[in-house]
C-alpha cells in the first residue's frame, strides 16, 4: 500500500507541474493570437489556461489528502 501511495504522490506533483507548463503554454499562444486579430480565439485558449489552474486545485488537494492520511 505505501509503495502505490509514493507512485500516486509522484504522479500529482507531475501532473500539477505538467498543467503548469500547458497553462503558460497556451496563455502565451492566446496572447500571440490576440494580437493576430482571433480575440474569440484567445479568450477561449485562456479559458483553457484557466481551467488548468483550476484542476491543478483539485490535484493538489488531492495530494494533500493523501499526505494527511
Amino acid at each position: 500500500m505505501e509503495v502505490e501511495k509514493e507512485k500516486l504522490r509522484v504522479l500529482l506533483n507531475h501532473w500539477v507541474q505538467h498543467n503548469r507548463e500547458h497553462a503558460q503554454e497556451f496563455t502565451h499562444w492566446a496572447e500571440k493570437v490576440e494580437g493576430l486579430g482571433q480575440a474569440a480565439v484567445s479568450d477561449e485558449m485562456m479559458q483553457a489556461a484557466q481551467q488548468m489552474d483550476k484542476a491543478n486545485e483539485f490535484l493538489l488537494a488531492a495530494l494533500k489528502r493523501l499526505k494527511e492520511g
